[in-house]
């Protein structure tokens, strides 16, 4: 049986084509595993994705590079990823996904292959003005 492209096996979402509501730049605000003292610390913990379903995160010590894209659920649709990276300088990937809440609020998950994993909420960063 050939495979379907993906906008057939996702019931009409173009999965990269959907990932531009999630396109941006997110803090992540709160995660279940890891307190704040952890999450910012080295830099404001974030999650980036681009509209070509890419990205990169990074919190506390574990950060990493994104390849994500939108699948339709029984509740919607989410932003499904697998990441590989580092954390704490050791290699590491592994997988996660994120719903919208609103327009500017996000949850999901996390996961560290063969790891821990931590329930997120991030919000939409402000974007940036640059002077001309």
């Amino acid at each position: 049986m050939p495979l379907l492209p993906a906008t057939d096996r996702h019931a009409g979402i173009d999965p990269k084509e959907g990932a531009v509501k999630y396109e941006g730049t997110w803090h992540i605000t709160e995660m279940e595993t890891w307190g704040d003292d952890y999450l910012n610390m080295e830099v404001q913990a974030y999650i980036r994705i681009r509209r070509d379903g890419g990205g990169d995160f990074q919190f506390g010590l574990v950060s990493g590079q994104i390849d994500g894209e939108v699948v339709k659920t029984a509740d919607g649709d989410r932003f499904e990823f697998t990441w590989d990276g580092n954390d704490e300088c050791d290699e590491a990937s592994g997988s996660g996904w994120l719903e919208m809440e609103s327009r500017n609020k996000l949850e999901g998950k996390i996961k560290i292959h063969h790891g821990d994993s931590s329930t997120l909420a991030a919000e939409r960063a402000p974007k940036s003005k640059t002077r001309n």
